[in-house]
């Protein structure tokens, strides 16, 4: 099959990337939990643009589109991070930032702690970039999330740094950190996203009563 979006986007959809294939029939696994998440994102904007009249935007269309698709990029990065609980993915490029990491402190922890301890880090990384994919698609405590999601970019940023063999353009960190960033600030879940939703319809969480509500509050 040639490659372009097309299939690539074929290919991803119904498990049959290189990275899905690697996983053997775990692969059917994270089809199912991308397309759920997926079809929860889509009904969540229907929802939305039928219950509330001012998300009928061409602002919050735009907003909840960028947020499933970055959503989606994380999904993808993160099947490289399996099987648990170390990929060899995972693993090469913690080692890339053992060498090419910006600062000398960076990359004294890398190789005295993270690579030791890297089978019980790599399920964590799995899990907080599972984490972004569904806070982003589903549109859930986006503010609170992105925020999370802007220092683990930067660690990558200046882990990847240095010039090395694959190259890495330190630019591309910076550009997804500040879409991150940008989620974040305007509260994208807001745009027909579950956020939305739960401000609009469950009273705690809109007046942030409670602690739940409070911490919900400030989530969304």
């Amino acid at each position: 099959m040639p490659k372009n979006p097309i299939n690539d986007v074929f290919l991803f959809l119904t498990g049959a990337t290189e990275d899905h294939l690697a996983l053997g029939p775990w692969r059917f696994l994270l089809v199912a939990l991308y397309w759920a998440m997926l079809l929860g994102s889509i009904y969540l904007v229907i929802r939305n643009w039928r219950e509330d009249p001012t998300q009928r935007t061409g602002t919050h269309v735009g907003t909840a589109i960028a947020r499933i698709l970055i959503g989606t990029m994380w999904f993808e990065g993160m099947l490289w991070k399996l099987p648990l609980p170390l990929s060899g993915g995972l693993e090469y490029w913690t080692q890339q930032e053992a060498t090419r990491a910006a600062f000398e402190i960076h990359r004294d922890l890398v190789t005295g702690f993270l690579l030791p301890n890297l089978r019980v880090f790599g399920p964590f990384v799995f899990l907080a970039e599972l984490m972004f994919s569904a806070s982003l698609m589903l549109g859930f405590a986006v503010r609170f999330v992105g925020v999370i999601g802007i220092f683990f970019v930067l660690q990558l940023w200046l882990g990847i740094y240095r010039p090395g063999d694959p190259a890495e353009w330190p630019w591309s960190y910076i550009f997804l950190a500040m879409l991150m960033f940008l989620f974040s600030l305007y509260a994208a879940g807001r745009s027909l996203g579950l956020d939305a939703w739960l401000r609009r319809n469950v009273e705690t969480v809109r007046e942030g009563k409670g602690f739940i509500g409070w911490i919900l509050n400030r989530a969304t």
